[in-house]
């Protein structure tokens, strides 16, 4: 009844990572799991996981992340691999790549911005259209 030699299933756990507001930090960040800014951050962030960027948060500098979720400022090079989620009270500016895009109402987004999957798209149609112009030449 109680002898059982099953070990205990456990849950994957992610780690995540805070700079708190009123702390500021100059560097650079690379890490496995998601990151959460309330505070100021000059550098470069590189994490496989969400970076969030709170009300009060602001990121000058580059991030390259999974996903991103932005309420408060970024300037920079914003690289994400799948879904940007930009919040009403959001203020970006700078360089955007990324593969899905979301943006409320309110939000301030003066950034060139491109999609990975367009570009792929572009990038091939353009191979083509030039294989065909030498083929026919």
């Amino acid at each position: 009844m109680f002898t059982s030699k099953e070990k205990p299933k456990t849950a994957k756990v992610m780690e995540r990572n805070v700079i708190a507001k009123n702390t500021s930090i100059v560097g650079d960040i690379k890490s496995e799991g998601d990151f959460r800014i309330d505070g100021t951050l000059e550098g470069t962030l590189q994490t496989n996981g969400r970076v969030i960027i709170g009300t009060e948060g602001f990121i000058k500098g580059k991030v390259d992340a999974t996903n991103a979720d932005i309420e408060g400022k970024f300037s920079g090079e914003l690289s994400v691999h799948k879904t940007l989620t930009i919040k009403a009270t959001a203020n970006i500016s700078g360089d955007v790549v990324i593969g899905k895009l979301s943006v409320e109402p309110g939000a301030t987004f003066n950034a060139t911005c491109s999609m990975k999957g367009t570009i792929k798209e572009l990038n091939q149609n353009e191979q083509q259209t030039t294989q065909e112009q030498t083929q026919t030449a």
